[in-house]
């Protein structure tokens, strides 16, 4: 495999920094025995410079080990997770400065303390293989921290929209289906064909697929129109956006590198930013902050009359309420659940906030208080009961034990796939605080006058392993985690009394 020069230099300076440990010269030893400068071998060592072949056979005769020894670029096991690093994709793929981090020093600090990065490291890929982490996995988590890093705001990604609505849409028109099939036709070369997935199963998780040797877009033929235009949208913010590098498949994405799941986000943002207008939906949103009580419909009505899907529309939320009303403290999941059973599976969450939220669990059974989950229950029963076929919103004040932390969630269900019987719940949720009493004017009332603010208001937790609310009707489980702790904190009291 070829190395870029930086990583050859990083590999033969921890090799040689190594050696000359094992065989317990300083760097003024070694410097002594090869002829060569103190600081030259510093610099060799952290990756800066990389010798000729007259100095490679200086150090190596220093060290009494051979010259094809010193320059192979196998290190002892000790280092071999380093080696592994270096030799993955994982330091050519991820740009690193999109977190902020300068490349070079990141191999200065693997080269400082390479046997303590090292552990650090195989730590990390242990865990990985424990919990079956794919790239796609890591690459996404690693796209999840990047957005959150920045809000989920991006100022060009916004200004690419703009241009393409002064362009194409300009005058508030707004952006249809018919257009954006128009211009992937006759701008773009793109052809459009449908698939139909009861008679290929196979592709029945799948909205979309783009052949490029075909330059077609095959879009399922079971989408809502939300859902096309959703898909067509985003099929133009790669070409508008000239995103080469770019995955063929949606919603199930099969990634390549890191840029691939970076340049579909950008392409899904782009869409929602066309789709959802930025100058429409803060005005109205500051409507709709501006009511003296919340409305359950009026919040459906308003995503509808944005033809968005729930979890399109709270996305585009996310990107416009820290920018543009100062509403950062947020954060938002989406749960699955099949229609029968009592299990809930968190499929998607991002986090603005830094408080308490709904993270992943292992073994652990999430709050049955959440409001996410209690509108799963009530859409079953309202389907089971009723043959209701339709979407419903719920709001809550979420309080959770013990902590004080408070929140507002809206949270939105609908059914997600009628093949598999599954229904979805997507929630926003945000901390409950000055800034956010100051924009929504039906907070103001609240915790004074709770009757005012029509949002009811419920103590949670995170888990019920975790919760000490023992006489809570909806508990699924024991509370194993928390008497853990507090048979802990007894034996660490029990040891303070015996001194």
């Amino acid at each position: 495999m070829n190395l870029p020069a930086d990583h050859i230099r990083l590999l033969f300076g921890l090799k040689l920094r190594q050696l000359r440990l094992d065989k317990g010269l300083s760097a003024s030893d070694l410097a002594q025995q090869s002829g060569l400068s103190v600081s030259y071998i510093t610099e060799i060592e952290k990756g800066r410079k990389y010798p000729k072949a007259d100095k490679i056979s200086a150090l190596a005769n220093a060290m009494q080990v051979d010259y094809d020894t010193l320059v192979s670029l196998k290190l002892s096991k000790k280092l071999e997770p380093i080696s592994d690093l270096l030799r993955s994709k994982f330091l050519t793929e991820i740009p690193l400065e999109l977190f902020g981090i300068d490349p070079s020093d990141l191999l200065e600090l693997l080269a400082e303390a390479p046997a303590k990065v090292s552990a650090m490291i195989r730590t990390f890929m242990d865990i990985a293989l424990s919990y079956n982490m794919s790239v796609e996995r890591l690459y996404l988590a690693m796209l999840r921290s990047y957005q959150e890093l920045h809000d989920n705001h991006f100022p060009d990604i916004e200004a690419d929209a703009d241009r393409f609505l002064n362009e194409f849409a300009p005058l508030n028109q707004p952006v249809t289906e018919a257009l954006l099939a128009n211009l992937l036709k006759t701008r773009y070369g793109v052809h459009i064909e449908q698939f139909d997935p009861l008679t290929q199963p196979e592709l029945n998780s799948l909205r979309s697929v783009f052949r490029p040797e075909q330059r077609t877009l095959h879009l399922n033929a079971g989408l809502s129109a939300e859902q096309r235009a959703f898909i067509l949208a985003r099929e133009v913010g790669f070409h508008f956006m000239a995103l080469k590098n770019r995955p063929y498949t949606y919603s199930w994405v099969e990634a390549e590198s890191f840029e691939q799941i970076l340049n579909n986000y950008k392409a899904s943002y782009f869409a929602g930013a066309i789709l959802i207008r930025r100058e429409v939906l803060v005005t109205r949103l500051t409507e709709l902050f501006s009511q003296e009580t919340w409305n359950n419909d009026a919040f459906l009505q308003l995503i509808a009359d944005f033809g968005a899907t729930p979890e399109r529309f709270f996305y585009r939320l996310s990107n416009v309420l820290p920018s543009h009303f100062g509403i950062d403290q947020l954060f938002f999941y989406r749960f699955n659940n099949t229609v029968g059973q009592t299990t809930f599976q968190l499929t998607k969450e991002m986090h603005l906030s830094r408080q308490q939220g709904p993270r992943g669990m292992v073994d652990e059974h999430f709050c049955r208080r959440w409001v996410a989950l209690t509108i799963l229950q009530e859409l079953q029963s309202l389907q089971l009961n009723k043959a209701f076929d339709g979407t419903l919103c719920r709001a809550q004040l979420s309080e959770y034990a013990g902590s004080g932390h408070q929140y507002l969630i809206v949270s939105v269900a609908h059914p997600f796939q009628a093949v598999t019987q599954q229904n979805m719940s997507v929630s926003m949720c945000f901390a409950v605080n000055d800034a956010l009493k100051s924009k929504m004017k039906f907070l103001r009332n609240w915790p004074q006058n709770p009757v005012l603010t029509n949002v009811p208001h419920r103590v949670v937790n995170e888990a019920c392993e975790r919760c000490g609310i023992f006489d809570c009707r909806e508990r699924v489980a024991a509370p194993t985690v928390l008497q853990k702790k507090r048979q802990f904190l007894a034996m660490k009291q029990a040891m303070n009394r015996l001194q």
